[in-house]
C-alpha cells in the first residue's frame, strides 16, 4: 500500500537524499524541543515533508486511514516544528517540536511509556 502519486514541490535537493520505504516512506522520529522527550513515530512521504517545511505544521501521511493529517488537526495537540534534520543514512528524520498537549493519541504525553525489561550487559552494571 503505497501513498498516492501527488504532485510535490519538496526541493530536490532533499528529495535526493530521502531513502523511502517500498511504500514510499520516511520515518520521523518527533522530539520534544523543551524536554527532550521522544513522543512519537510517524511517517512522511515528498509532500507530508514539504508541508511540514514549508508550514511549520507537523504534517504526516497516516497508513491506516490513507491520507494526509496534520497533527493537532482534530485534537487541538499540535506540534508546532523548530527544527527538521535527516539522519546520515537518508532514511529517518527527526522533527524537533513545541508540543501543545498529548502527543499521543491515546492521551498520554509521549507514545513511547510502555518500558520492557532489559537484561543488562556486563558493561552496564
Amino acid at each position: 500500500m503505497s501513498v498516492p502519486d501527488v504532485e510535490t514541490t519538496l526541493d530536490p535537493a532533499i528529495a535526493d537524499r530521502l531513502k523511502r520505504t517500498p511504500d514510499g516512506l520516511v520515518a520521523a522520529i518527533v522530539q520534544e524541543r523543551e524536554t527532550g522527550d521522544v513522543l512519537m513515530l510517524g511517517w512522511m512521504d515528498d509532500e507530508a515533508l514539504h508541508r511540514t517545511l514549508t508550514t511549520g505544521r507537523a504534517t504526516y501521511w497516516s497508513r491506516s486511514r490513507r491520507e494526509y493529517w496534520v497533527k493537532g488537526a482534530t485534537s487541538g495537540h499540535f506540534q508546532h516544528v523548530h527544527t527538521v534534520a535527516l539522519d546520515c543514512d537518508g532514511d529517518a528524520l527527526l522533527v524537533t517540536v513545541d508540543q501543545v498537549g498529548a502527543a499521543c493519541h491515546t492521551g498520554t504525553h509521549t507514545c513511547f511509556s510502555t518500558e520492557l525489561p532489559v537484561a543488562l550487559s556486563l558493561e552496564a552494571k
